[in-house]
């Protein structure tokens, strides 16, 4: 009996739990975008060496050193959060082997950014590395807006999967390719464009950015048009998951203002903010694209009705 009130005592509260799931995610949101701004503003030799920066582990002087150096400090915040929420997922009474598994994969995967960090600096930003570099944030996002989703159906309670399975299916096994493609395609874009993320010499993939653009740009109407089915799909499931189509238009909303945005950005020969701004959206339309699709499953209480 006491060592059981003991464990009790030691139960991390789920509320906590989810405010610090929460911070993990937004953290490493911020990651992938100041890595953006490493990039965009030519600062991603920076500091020349690595881990140090130059000759000492901190920059001495220099806007680009400030900025790649900003990025370590950011990253090395969404590390350590990411490994409390591993942490704290193992001390959450009912918490889902998802959640934990998702916890420990995101931590992991954080982790690995730094060694990819390196590689990236040693082969001069080489454009298949600085992609590799980013596309790895991008799934740590994932798996943390899953520990999201698991934790916030641990607070208010999970209820039924949503639709038909294979509605779930589809936007799972078939959505989110699509919307990885269109990731990867704007990543590939981007490596074509006029930031080549230092103010030196950087080899580039050698494609041309109106060849990039227009295969980025039709899956992006791929992707669109998806989107539109979906929410015709979850308009009619409104009444018992009123909170699932709210997500949808929150994701709506979000793939509309990119839309207005690349082609605004593109009109106007890439200004490196605009471009940042279009990292920013992409890489909400990913984890809110993921989250959807998971929640489809397994939604939280919170967006259901009784």
């Amino acid at each position: 009996m006491a060592t059981t009130a003991v464990s009790r005592v030691r139960l991390l509260d789920p509320t906590r739990f989810l405010w610090l799931a929460a911070a993990s995610c937004v953290a490493v949101f911020l990651v992938v975008t100041s890595g953006a701004f490493v990039r965009l503003t030519g600062s991603g030799l920076g500091c020349e060496n690595w881990p140090r920066c130059g000759d000492r582990p901190y920059p001495e002087q220099g806007y680009h050193a400030f900025v790649e150096f900003g990025n370590r400090m950011v990253a090395l915040v969404g590390i350590l959060l990411t490994l409390a929420t591993w942490l704290a997922a193992r001390k959450v009474g009912g918490l889902s082997r998802i959640g934990r598994g998702a916890a420990l994969g995101a931590f992991l995967v954080a982790v690995a950014q730094i060694p990819m960090g390196g590689i990236t600096i040693a082969v001069d930003l080489h454009p298949l590395a600085v992609m590799t570099h980013f596309l790895l944030g991008l799934t740590v996002l994932g798996l943390a807006a899953i520990v999201v989703v698991e934790a916030w159906s641990l607070v208010s309670g999970l209820a039924p999967p949503a639709g038909p399975t294979w509605l779930r299916q589809v936007v799972t096994w078939l959505g989110l390719p699509v919307c990885a493609a269109l990731v990867v395609t704007g990543a590939v874009a981007t490596a074509s464009g006029p930031h080549p993320g230092a103010s030196e010499e950087v080899d580039r993939l050698g494609f041309e950015i109106a060849d990039t653009v227009y295969v980025h740009v039709r899956v992006a109407a791929v992707f669109g048009i998806g989107v539109l089915l979906v929410g015709w799909l979850l308009w009619g499931l409104r009444a018992r998951y009123p909170g699932l189509l709210r997500l949808w238009a929150l994701l709506l909303a979000v793939l509309v203002a990119q839309a207005i945005l690349g082609e605004v950005q593109y009109r106007n020969a890439l200004p490196w903010g605009l471009v940042l701004v279009h990292v920013f959206f992409a890489s909400a339309i990913w984890a809110l694209s993921l989250a959807l699709a998971f929640a489809l499953w397994r939604p939280p209480g919170a967006l259901a009705r009784e």
